[in-house]
């Protein structure tokens, strides 16, 4: 039975290039793929997925409106068969449409991998990463260090002034001028919720 996948990870650990990747390696075999992407995320062409190190390639995008279900049982009465679905910044992703990516698994027989960050720059879950942590048969961590060298789990926004921004709209659209990844430990230092010994600043 096909699964539905969960790639998660904090800003910066090439969820994108792994999804890309993946999506040649199933071309390379002469497999097709179906790829999505939000519409939100308007830093770069709409319906293209790119990479940090260059990578890009064409996707459906999609807002909260689509229904992923119907969009995957069209592609199957129009073109060939489809052998994965992959999901780029799965976060932004409603919770009817993380049923919608199980269904096609449980239905079709697709596999779904879904990629995206687990929890926004207050360290609060994501609606689409709460419920692909909940329901995904298979969850994975992709990996990235913070600036001490240990694993970086969280995301901070960065203000005018480089500080870590507390409050605001969850969804606000940036890269590397507006987030940082860091481990759990300075993320709540950044945040202000323990302080910073002499230790830390060496």
């Amino acid at each position: 039975m096909a699964k539905l996948y969960f790639y998660y990870s904090a800003m910066n650990a090439g969820k994108s290039t792994t999804l890309l990747q993946s999506s040649y390696n199933y071309q390379e075999r002469g497999m097709n793929t179906l790829l999505f992407t939000p519409l939100i995320d308007d830093r770069f062409q709409a319906g293209m997925i790119y990479s940090r190190i260059g990578l890009q390639s064409q996707a459906y995008p999609f807002d909260k409106g689509v229904d992923l279900y119907d969009y995957v049982q069209q592609f199957l009465l129009s073109h060939e068969p489809l052998h994965c679905v992959l999901v780029d910044e799965a976060q932004f992703l409603t919770k009817v449409q993380v049923m919608q990516l199980s269904n096609i698994a449980d239905n079709f027989s697709i596999p779904v991998l879904a990629y995206g960050l687990r929890t926004d720059f207050r360290g609060e879950p994501f609606e689409g990463s709460q419920y692909l942590l909940a329901w995904a048969d298979e969850l994975s961590e992709i990996k990235t260090i913070c600036h001490c060298g240990r694993k970086a789990t969280m995301n901070i926004r960065i203000g005018e002034n480089q500080q870590a921004v507390t409050s605001g709209n969850q969804i606000e659209i940036g890269g590397n001028d507006k987030y940082q990844s860091l481990c759990r430990k300075h993320f709540k230092q950044a945040h202000g919720i323990i302080p910073c010994t002499i230790k830390d600043t060496i």
